[in-house]
C-alpha cells in the first residue's frame, strides 16, 4: 500500500521564534489527532536541528529543502547528504521548481542528488512539473516524462521504490491557480505509467506521488480523492497550523 503523505515546504519563511512556535503547535496537534497520513515538514536549513529537538523520531518527518550533489568539499553554503544523515533527518526535497528557476538545477543534478540521498538512507522527494508555456504548447506530458526518465531511470527497482515524487505544475505555484483534480490525476497517472513502462506496474504502484500545486483546505479532499494522488507538497498553507491541519484532515474520511 502506498504511503499517504502531507508535507509542508516552509520555503524561506519564519523567524526562529515563529518557527519554534509553529513546530510546537504542530506537535500538540499531532499528539491530539491520529491522521490517516504521514506528516512531513521542510523548514529552512537553519531550523532543522530545532525540528529534530522538538519532534521525536518518526513522529514528524524532517526534510531539508535541498541538498548538494557533492559528497563534501569547498562548496560554500551547501548541505551534504552526510550532514543530513548525521542529524538523523528523514530526507530532502530535490529539484523543486524554485531551485530549477533561480539556481539552474537540471534533472541531471537531481539524479546525482537522489543517488546520494539513497546511499545515506535519506528519502528523496523528487519534484517535477511543467511551466505554463509548456502546458499551453501541449508539451506537458513529454516534459514530465523526460524529467522522470533523466532523474530516476538510472536507479534500480529497489532504489526507485524508496523515492517519493512531487508533481508541481509550475504555473500553479504561488499564483493561486490550481490544476483541476482531473488535470492533476491525469499527470499523476502519466508519471506512474512512465515508471511502469520501465520497472513494471508492481513497482510503479508502490511509489507515492504527491501533488504540489497550491493545495488549500477547501480543495484538498477532492484532490486527494484521485486514485493516483497520494498526498500533497504544501507551500503557503503549511505556514499556518489551522490551514495545514485541515489539509491533513482531508485524509480523515
Amino acid at each position: 500500500m502506498r504511503r499517504k503523505i502531507v508535507a509542508g515546504n516552509w520555503k524561506m519563511n519564519k523567524s526562529v521564534i515563529d518557527a519554534q512556535q509553529l513546530m510546537v503547535q504542530l506537535l500538540s496537534y499531532k499528539n491530539n489527532h491520529t491522521p490517516n497520513c504521514e506528516v512531513w515538514i521542510a523548514p529552512p536549513a537553519l531550523y532543522l536541528m530545532m525540528a529534530k529537538d522538538i519532534f521525536e523520531k518518526d513522529e514528524i518527518g524532517i526534510f531539508a529543502q535541498d541538498m548538494s550533489e557533492h559528497e563534501s568539499g569547498a562548496y560554500t553554503g551547501e548541505i551534504s547528504a552526510d550532514m543530513l544523515e548525521s542529524i538523523d533527518a528523514t530526507g530532502s526535497l530535490i529539484g523543486h521548481s524554485e531551485r530549477r528557476q533561480y539556481h539552474g538545477e537540471t534533472d541531471s543534478h537531481c539524479n546525482r542528488k537522489i543517488k546520494l540521498a539513497l546511499d545515506k538512507g535519506l528519502i528523496p522527494v523528487y519534484c517535477n512539473g511543467e511551466t505554463l508555456e509548456q502546458r499551453k504548447a501541449g508539451e506537458h506530458f513529454e516534459v514530465v516524462k523526460n524529467q522522470t526518465e533523466v532523474a530516476l531511470f538510472t536507479l534500480s527497482a529497489e532504489e526507485i521504490r524508496k523515492v517519493v515524487i512531487a508533481y508541481e505544475p509550475v504555473w500553479a505555484i504561488g499564483t493561486g491557480e490550481t490544476a483541476s483534480p482531473e488535470q492533476a490525476q491525469e499527470i499523476h497517472a502519466h508519471i506512474r505509467s512512465t515508471i511502469a513502462a520501465k520497472y513494471g506496474q508492481e513497482v510503479a504502484d508502490e511509489i507515492s506521488i504527491l501533488y504540489g500545486g497550491s493545495v488549500k483546505p477547501d480543495n484538498a479532499r477532492e484532490i486527494f480523492s484521485q486514485p493516483d494522488i497520494d498526498g500533497g507538497l504544501i507551500g503557503g498553507a503549511a505556514l499556518k497550523l489551522e490551514d495545514f491541519s485541515r489539509i491533513i484532515e482531508a485524509f480523515q474520511s
